[in-house]
Order: structure tokens, then sequence, then C-alpha cells
């Protein structure tokens, strides 16, 4: 620079250079990172904040969850052993997770919430059971359902058009 001023030619460069690494930036900023093994539960909840649910795990473990539904796509949990420290963290909101779900055949209403987390969405569903719903990272418009019947048991899984989506699209015509 001379005598304070820019010169003409590097404005333009520093612009698109700000435009295309802020947002990354940002991001990097606002991202929590996964707590690796061995990391202390102290040290995960005071990073990550108190947990969406809490599941026991067998022998004595507990399993963290961390939700972002509703309308969220991602689920990560967080097991705890018993000495105190992660085994593992990772995001359970995925194709894979929901298709062995599905082989998984009949599941209770706590196992189901301790493999996926907190559904985005319940919904009354026939003879008097409900059917859940998450969001999921995809690049379609879909999320996972489950159905339950009305002893909390599972009977069937299946993915469906998100009606965020269908709201999106009518919004338009």
């Amino acid at each position: 620079m001379a005598g304070g001023r820019r010169m003409p030619c590097m404005k333009p460069i520093y612009r698109h250079f700000t435009l295309a690494v802020l947002p990354a930036l940002l991001l990097a900023a606002c991202a929590t990172p996964v707590p690796p093994a061995q990391t202390p539960v102290a040290e995960v909840l005071k990073t990550w904040g108190p947990p969406t649910a809490t599941y026991a795990l067998q022998p004595t473990g507990q399993r963290l969850e961390y939700a972002t539904g509703p309308f969220g796509r991602t689920t990560w949990m967080i097991d705890i052993r018993a000495d105190g420290r992660v085994g593992q963290a990772r995001q359970v909101l995925s194709e894979a997770e929901f298709m062995d779900l599905q082989q998984q055949g009949t599941l209770s209403r706590d196992e189901l919430l301790r493999r996926i987390g907190t559904p985005g969405e319940r919904r009354g569903a026939r003879f008097g059971g409900q059917t859940w719903s998450w969001r999921y990272p995809t690049n379609d418009c879909l999320w996972f359902q489950m159905s339950l019947d009305a002893e909390g048991m599972t009977r069937g899984g299946a993915f469906a058009i998100d009606p965020l989506c269908d709201a999106r699209d009518n919004a338009r015509d």
C-alpha cells in the first residue's frame, strides 16, 4: 500500500478471497469437535453442554444423546464407559443405521431411542400406535419413519418424502 491507499489490483483479489474463505472459517468456528476416545465425561459436558437425553448402557455405561431435531438432521451418541471416559462418539442418523434397524425385527421403544435418539416428529397411527420420524443428512428430500404399536414395539420402518419438501414445493406454485 502506498500513502495509506490500497493498490487497485489488490482490492478484487482480497474481496474474492474473503468471500471464499470467510464462510468456511465461520463454519469451523461454530462446529463442536467430536470428542475422541478417552475424553473425560466432564470435558464432554463442558464442550457439548447438557445432552438431549441419556440412556443406560449395559453393564455400567451410559449414552449421551445430542439431537438437533425436530428440524435438524444429526444426532450424536456419545458412549461413556464405566470409568467415566468416552468409548465412542458417532452420528447415528444415517441410511446405514436405518437399514440396520429395518433388518433387526421388532425393537422396544426404549431400544429404538437408545439406537437413534429422539425423533423429530411423533404422530398418532392406526390401532393406537405412533409413527416416529427422523430427518437425516441426504441430498434427497427424505426422512426415515418407524411405526410403533400400542405396546411400544416397532412394526416396521421405511424412507418417505419429508412433508416439509412438499410445503416448499407448494409455496412455489
